[in-house]
């Protein structure tokens, strides 16, 4: 009986060959982005879920009250003092990821970002697949080293890395084992592991780090069963010492959890738990989109397999073998396009990995994918397969003649109300589309108010250290840099201006403070060139001024500090203390955003502090950078020839605040136009059969005189009509849903009214010109061939 239904189905669609091709193209095309929109999905929702006894593993996190700080580090002490105090806990991991290792990749030399330090618990408390080698003898020696199966191979290519020696930091590390890249759902994005132990070799960090001041280390617990996490959470915070007034607290975090942690600057990847929500939407709308195509031609042929059925019927099928058949044909097209499907994947999946900046593969053997592919072919399979087989296996021949449905309404209206819902989320998603660019073109182009063009950072390596050695060795760069042709500006600060992540709470001071009132202040240590460098402007007073001693402890504010500290006028010459700088405010310079757009700028103070700096900031003329790239590294080799130099752009950096942004609009961008193409193809599809079924009509009307134009006019119209009601019901939702979104950010644009009316009209001619192509093949035939037709 199956084998039956499904030769039958064949038979069928090969039968309506151009019905069934437009299926199974729009539901390909649906299904693909609906399938690796949810690998994405899948991908944010299961990190770190692999890991063994994942939802007992735990994460500290110190919490002080007095300043609103919240770190996700916790002192080195922390460890072995929780071991032996409390019972409740199985194993504890630690990890710093604070240092940049200077690897020797074939005589070049690069700082690795992505290695993890780590103690003797880790690859007993996390999962690690080992290729070769194991973790037991890692820890036995400190100049140890475990690479990733990709690292390996990156610094090894073909040959044995295990036991092999690769040069670290001047010294030799002995490779122990080789594990599998980490999943694209891990936090633990880690390249190279070393032992933590070497760390503390060094006398004077181990000096520092055995204080319980110094919160370095990111710790990990793994609780036993039945452990109560708010009691543990109680004796980890007890074992904090002077800390009676619990003003400094630890608390715990679920491993799974990290993943969508906000409110903590993290060293882990972290998503957004609405992007979560938004994509799932967006991947059943599509789904959704390309099973009305399905619904809308198979009803509309409703009436043409009439005999058909008719016939089954009067030879003893019932409505069950009816209702199966039709499910077996809604079955097979999904098979098709399934298959389809997979192979389009193929193609789009390395497009898609650039996007997402994601490593997803498609592995048939992988029963993950297979769960997001079923899922998808199960909700596509009852969103095109329910209603028509229960139209078609109800068929009474009469209703049929007056056009219902099986709910007794015109079928045509059901036919129109699924287009206008089709149109609808396309409208939607390319206003959606047109306000995400307009916000991201806003974004480039809007003045943050500095030159960020043709200025080029690097930072001093840290194993120059800190003191006057740093200093001296900085100005004597900066001056060499001064002296080459191509090199306007140099300025020494503390970090990269498009964001300023430094803050200090309760360390200022100003006439008339209020003590109890201790704001978070942006805290930007910059030298006398710094300002001219990156074209700040100053509202009142002036910026440092070389080698004057008193500046060393004075300070320049931003015009949203004199506001928030409520610092009185005149401001030039008012006291300020700032981190025991006991000084005077000299300038105030108009606010700049040193922050991404989606925060609001807030007090910025500017000091004078070599100390401090860390990067330096190379303005350069237009045209030749090649030139001037050439003489900073052959600068670079004469001074710190043990050290790799990490250049950027400032734009560069600017860009990578939106990346998340960007790679979001692209997204929808690209799932609008996939959205349209659908939703075209349907529209496409229901003006052939409407041609079709009118062709009678239409000849009738040329022999009694109407033109070309009126006969597309009259079949062009029916379909503009459900477009047009289609805009009327999208653009507030879509107008509701991105005034939503732009709330995201403190500086955005305002929805105009042109953005939604491009969008409609967009709509509009696509469907005018999907629809005119069979308009006008109806409107030029000969009526005389129409008329004959049976």
């Amino acid at each position: 009986m199956i084998k039956n239904y499904f030769k039958t189905a064949w038979r069928s669609l090969w039968k309506n060959k151009i019905t069934a091709g437009i299926n199974i193209a729009g539901l390909s095309v649906g299904m693909t982005a609906a399938i690796l929109i949810l690998l994405w999905v899948q991908n944010e929702i299961s990190f770190d879920s692999y890991h063994p006894e994942a939802d007992k593993i735990y994460r500290l996190t110190t919490s002080i009250k007095a300043n609103g700080w919240i770190w996700e580090t916790t002192p080195l002490l922390m460890a072995d003092a929780a071991k032996k105090n409390i019972p409740e806990i199985e194993r504890m991991a630690t990890l710093n990821v604070n240092n940049m290792p200077v690897f020797n990749i074939n005589g070049t030399l690069v700082y690795e970002k992505n290695c993890a330090y780590v103690d003797d618990e880790w690859f007993n408390m996390f999962h690690y697949k080992f290729i070769e080698g194991n973790p037991n003898t890692f820890s036995s020696n400190p100049y140890s080293i475990i690479l990733t199966a990709s690292e390996a191979k990156r610094y090894f290519g073909n040959r044995t890395a295990v036991g092999a020696d690769i040069r670290i930091d001047s010294l030799n590390y002995r490779v122990k084992a080789i594990v599998e890249d980490a999943p694209a759902n891990s936090s633990f994005q880690y390249n190279a592991f070393i032992p933590l132990s070497v760390l503390l070799l060094d006398k004077e960090r181990r000096e520092n780090d055995q204080n319980w001041g110094n919160f370095n280390y990111i710790t990990f617990v793994k609780l036993k069963p039945g452990t109560g996490k708010a009691v543990t959470e109680k004796k980890l915070t007890d074992i904090l010492p002077d800390n009676n007034d619990k003003s400094t607290t630890i608390s715990l975090i679920a491993l799974k959890d990290i993943h969508f942690e906000t409110g903590v600057s993290s060293s882990f990847i972290h998503g957004s738990k609405s992007s979560v929500y938004i994509f799932t939407a967006l991947a059943f709308l599509l789904l959704l989109i390309a099973s009305i195509n399905y619904v809308n031609l198979t009803t509309a042929k409703a009436g043409i397999r009439a005999k058909e059925i008719s016939v089954r019927k009067i030879i003893g099928a019932h409505r069950m073998h009816l209702f199966f058949q039709f499910v077996a044909e809604s079955l097979l097209i999904s098979f098709i396009a399934l298959v389809t499907t997979i192979i389009l994947i193929h193609i789009c999946i390395s497009y898609f990995n650039i996007i997402t900046n994601k490593n997803f593969l498609l592995p048939l053997n992988s029963i993950s994918m297979w769960k997001v592919i079923g899922c998808t072919l199960f909700v596509a399979f009852l969103l095109n397969s329910i209603y028509p087989a229960l139209l078609l296996s109800s068929f009474r021949p009469l209703d049929v003649f007056r056009g219902l449905t099986v709910l007794k309404v015109k079928d045509g209206y059901l036919r129109k109300g699924l287009v206008v819902l089709q149109f609808s989320i396309s409208v939607m998603l390319i206003a959606g589309s047109i306000v995400i660019y307009k916000q991201m073109q806003f974004i480039q182009k809007s003045d943050p108010g500095y030159n960020r063009s043709q200025i080029l950072s690097f930072p001093i390596p840290p194993a120059v250290g800190f003191g006057e050695k740093k200093n001296s060795l900085m100005q004597t760069i900066k001056q060499e840099l001064l002296s080459q042709s191509g090199i306007t500006n140099v300025a020494l600060t503390n970090q990269e201006i498009v964001y300023i992540g430094s803050i200090s709470t309760g360390n200022a001071d100003w006439d008339g403070h209020d003590t109890t009132f201790n704001p978070k202040i942006r805290q930007l240590a910059a030298d006398a060139d710094f300002q001219k460098t990156m074209q700040l402007q100053l509202q009142e007073g002036r910026w440092f001024q070389q080698d004057d001693e008193a500046d060393k402890n004075n300070v320049v504010l931003n015009e949203t500090a004199l506001r928030e500290l409520n610092i009185h006028r005149p401001v030039i010459g008012q006291r300020f203390t700032f981190k025991g700088r006991k000084g005077q405010v000299i300038g105030v310079m108009k606010d700049f955003k040193y922050q991404s757009m989606h925060d609001k700028t807030g007090p910025l103070v500017a000091f004078n502090d070599p100390n401090w700096f860390r990067f330096f900031m190379v303005r350069i003329t237009p045209g030749n950078p090649s030139h001037v790239l050439q003489h900073i590294q052959n600068l670079w080799k004469k001074f710190l020839p043990e050290s790799p130099l990490e250049y950027h752009f400032l734009d560069d950096s600017f860009n990578d605040l939106y990346k998340a942004d960007q790679q979001a609009s692209l997204l929808i961008f690209i799932f609008a136009l996939i959205a349209v193409l659908v939703s075209a193809l349907g529209l496409f599809g229901l003006a052939s059969f409407t041609a079709e079924h009118r062709t009678k009509e239409i000849g009738i009307r040329k022999v009694l005189g109407a033109s070309a134009t009126g006969i597309m006019q009259l079949l062009s119209k029916d379909f503009v009509k459900p477009v047009i009601a289609a805009i009327l019901i999208a653009s507030p939702v879509a107008w509701l849903a991105m005034n939503k979104w732009l709330q995201n950010f403190a500086y955005r644009i305002n929805i105009s009214w042109w953005m939604l009316v491009m969008a409609g009209l967009l709509a509009v001619i696509i469907a005018l010109a999907t629809v005119s192509f069979q308009a006008f093949k109806a409107a030029i035939a000969n009526p005389v061939k129409s008329l004959r037709t049976e």
